[in-house]
């Protein structure tokens, strides 16, 4: 399935045992539309390692974490809001997790970097500088 993207700075990524069994549905649905981002998020849950919610750490990106992480190419900083498709807001900078840089961005920790394609097929480099959690979620974990 894979030879979309370079494999070589594929860092393990750490996911919510319960986002990567909806992320897995969503991504098998979107597939009938040929989608990249589908695709992508299927190769991103093939090699993750996957936990109960109280074990993923909150510097790795889950789903509505806010991201901000670099384009290492250009030097472009940005700030998002991992979402499903149907919350999806690009004023509110709002981005789904199938889109690629949503796929590259889910179970990433703070600091490391993956080699990820774009929309137009070129390969860009993305490094996540800061992971914050939703409140709800800061919330569970200091219960934990």
């Amino acid at each position: 399935m894979s030879t979309v993207r370079a494999r070589s700075a594929a860092p393990s990524i750490a996911l919510i045992d319960s986002e990567a069994e909806a992320l897995s549905g969503l991504a098998e649905a979107a597939l009938a539309r040929s989608s990249l981002g589908a695709r992508l998020l299927l190769e991103e849950l093939d090699r993750a390692e996957t936990y109960d919610a109280s074990c993923v750490p909150p510097h790795v990106v889950t789903m509505m974490s806010h991201v901000a992480f670099v384009d290492e190419g250009s030097g472009e900083r940005h700030e998002v809001q991992l979402v499903y498709p149907k919350d999806a807001d690009s004023e509110r900078r709002r981005i789904s997790v199938l889109t690629p840089i949503g796929a590259a961005l889910i179970g990433m920790p703070r600091g490391a970097a993956i080699d990820w394609p774009n929309r137009a097929g070129e390969t860009r480099r993305l490094r996540i500088l800061e992971v914050r959690q939703p409140e709800d979620r800061q919330d569970d974990r200091a219960l934990h």
